[in-house]
């Protein structure tokens, strides 16, 4: 008897990953969290019903979520990531020596106990000295903060459930009164390409746009998520990911990746035409 994995990307697409065995499932108060160990993808975290993450590509999400805003700002010290339970956002911020605190507001600790100990790829780095973890609502944690952080980094879930209030205006003006002078934000920003993902994208856009002087996109392959083609918003308080990219002092610092370089980071920026229009119009 063979075991598939199977989302349902649209009403009429499903993707499907050949899985080896379960190796958890646990209900929170929050949601439902799966692990499967599958045979093309390795380990594969699944919530809700949705794939969150797989060993074989989860660099390419984490590390776009990371060094692009720390390469336009390498004096980066102060970070709040809210979400990131699996730890792989986590993971790529503390390769920065000169970052001294990261602050992590996730509201369901059974991600991070379940990622500890399935998923130590991800979830390797959550015992740096300089990460604290606070378990509660990214959306009231943010709420009491101004004038505290050089970056924001929201690794959130799908804009439903859990995730639906990172994806709010309020979220987002807290945001910016978090962030300190020449602060950046940036966000996972769905997929254009099926419709309900796409209107997703359109109302953060919009929102952030109405709050943020800088607000651009940029996106990245990953195979595992709908369709392939994944955004990512980048918004600041006045610097430019591109104009402002420090790329020779970025390479100077040594850090090995596998998907994120400073050609890269140019590049991600130059978006499809049809993804340009759906931004027009949102």
């Amino acid at each position: 008897m063979e075991l598939w994995y199977t989302e349902n990307h649209t009403p009429n697409v499903r993707f499907s990953i050949k899985v080896e065995k379960q190796l958890v499932s646990v209900e929170s108060q929050f949601q439902r969290i799966d692990v499967f160990e599958s045979y093309e993808f390795g380990k594969i975290l699944v919530i809700d019903g949705y794939l969150m993450l797989t060993e074989k590509d989860e660099f390419i999400y984490h590390e776009m979520l990371t060094h692009v805003p720390m390469a336009v700002n390498p004096d980066i010290k102060n970070v709040l990531v809210i979400g990131a339970g699996d730890g792989g956002t986590i993971r790529e911020l503390t390769r920065y020596q000169s970052i001294e605190k990261i602050d992590m507001a996730e509201i369901d600790k059974l991600v991070v106990d379940v990622c500890r100990e399935y998923i130590p790829q991800t979830a390797s780095k959550l015992d740096d000295p300089r990460v604290n973890i606070y378990y509660e609502d990214g959306l009231k944690f943010v709420r009491g903060k101004q004038d505290e952080y050089d970056l924001i980094i929201v690794d959130s879930t799908d804009p439903f459930g859990p995730g639906e209030d990172l994806f709010t205006k309020e979220f987002y003006g807290n945001c910016y009164k978090a962030l300190k002078e020449g602060g950046i934000l940036v966000n996972q920003h769905e997929s254009p390409y099926y419709p309900h993902n796409a209107m997703a994208m359109q109302k953060a856009h919009k929102r952030i746009k109405s709050i943020f002087p800088v607000s651009m996109i940029y996106q990245a392959h990953i195979p595992t998520y709908p369709s392939g083609h994944w955004l990512f918003g980048f918004a600041s308080k006045g610097l430019d990911p591109i104009l402002d990219l420090k790329e020779e002092r970025w390479n100077s610092l040594g850090i090995k990746t596998r998907y994120y370089n400073t050609q890269l980071h140019r590049g991600c920026f130059a978006l499809p035409n049809y993804v340009k229009e759906l931004l027009e119009n949102a």
